[in-house]
């Protein structure tokens, strides 16, 4: 009699956190990772930037990047390729909605034109934008220089509070 083939059972991602404390964790994706936590109230809780060696590095990491936030109801991405695929599976995994964007987009929702006309002026920008919120948040100040990839990754957060509604509108910065 031949050997019913394996099937691994169908896993069925926990529900969302309830309302008042769904988290939304914001990521500038590369090698070096960019990372933001933004609260149920919409302001910024925690920011940092996270250096992988090596793509299977990152690979290795998420999950305890993932595992490390508060609950998680969203992860809003900035990127693509190989990489964003390995976030994409961890969302599905645990039951977190996950969107990811490009620059460009979040940019023209929070960015006058002229803060746009090149990559180095907008990311010039964005650095001082991201110390606005951080101030906003109360969160609490870079001991040292704030890296792009975490100041992008702020700002990133601050677009995806607004799409889901955690902030009403954008904060006067």
């Amino acid at each position: 009699m031949p050997e019913k083939p394996r099937t691994t059972p169908e896993r069925t991602p926990p529900p969302p956190p309830p309302p008042e404390e769904r988290h939304l964790l914001a990521v500038d994706l590369g090698l070096r990772t960019g990372l933001a936590v933004y609260g149920p109230d919409g302001r910024l809780k925690s920011y940092r930037s996270k250096h992988f060696a090596s793509n299977s590095e990152l690979r290795r990491g998420v999950g305890g990047i993932v595992s490390e936030c508060p609950p998680l109801a969203w992860i809003w991405l900035e990127g693509g390729g190989d990489l964003a695929v390995i976030w994409e599976k961890q969302a599905r995994y645990r039951g977190i909605s996950y969107h990811q964007l490009q620059a460009d987009e979040w940019r023209r929702g929070l960015m006058l034109p002229r803060q746009q006309r090149s990559g180095d002026i907008a990311k010039r920008e964005a650095d001082g934008m991201a110390r606005r919120v951080i101030e906003w948040s109360g969160a609490p100040r870079p001991k040292g220089r704030l890296k792009h990839d975490a100041a992008e990754a702020i700002l990133v957060g601050l677009h995806g509070a607004l799409k889901v509604a955690l902030l009403d509108r954008l904060p006067r910065l």
